[in-house]
């Protein structure tokens, strides 16, 4: 039975991710992983910023009472990181810091009191021309106490069902195209 084309797998954490190795113990690592159409582009800061722009309202419901709960206990909000580096739109993609970027992967994330994080858009190579561009998310989590780990508790199966729904409301939407392909 073929996979749709807007189906969203659990897949083994990428080798090839540069965010594997960032922190010497994680709290939570996971991977998701989406098919490319032929054409689409395999820029992954393209990607990056064509997913994060797709925020339903039940996303942004969300992200808001996260918001009110979270700033209780002096942490950022999503206004605060994204009004972090305001001046210079190209350091984030959405509310997420960018920390590096190359050919096959952009690497966002964000640093708090309670935890740090760090999320990988990765566009590997096809393993044949017979199987399809696949695009990975991938998220670790550092927690520094108590209070990074029971957030990350709380907020890991509402990050999960955040991550596998943004993969899927972009395929129907299309993806943005490669350079030169029409």
């Amino acid at each position: 039975m073929p996979i749709r084309k807007d189906s969203v797998t659990p897949v083994p954490f990428p080798a090839e991710s540069r965010i594997g190795n960032v922190y010497a113990t994680t709290n939570l690592a996971d991977a998701y992983s989406i098919e490319l159409p032929t054409g689409a582009s395999s820029d992954p800061e393209i990607l990056a910023r064509f997913i994060f722009s797709l925020r339903s309202s039940w996303m942004t419901g969300l992200m808001a009472v996260r918001d009110a709960i979270v700033a209780g206990f002096g942490l950022k909000t999503a206004r605060q990181f994204k009004s972090a580096d305001a001046d210079n739109k190209k350091s984030r993609v959405g509310i997420f810091k960018i920390y590096s970027t190359s050919q096959k992967e952009i690497v966002l994330g964000e640093d708090d009191k309670h935890l740090d994080f760090r999320l990988s858009v990765l566009c590997p190579d096809a393993p044949s021309t017979l199987d399809q561009r696949r695009l990975i998310v991938s998220t670790v989590v550092h927690c520094h106490n108590r209070l990074g780990r029971a957030y990350i508790f709380f907020i890991a199966p509402f990050h999960r069902l955040i991550v596998k729904a943004s993969l899927r409301r972009a395929a129907p939407r299309g993806w943005p195209r490669a350079v030169g392909t029409y």
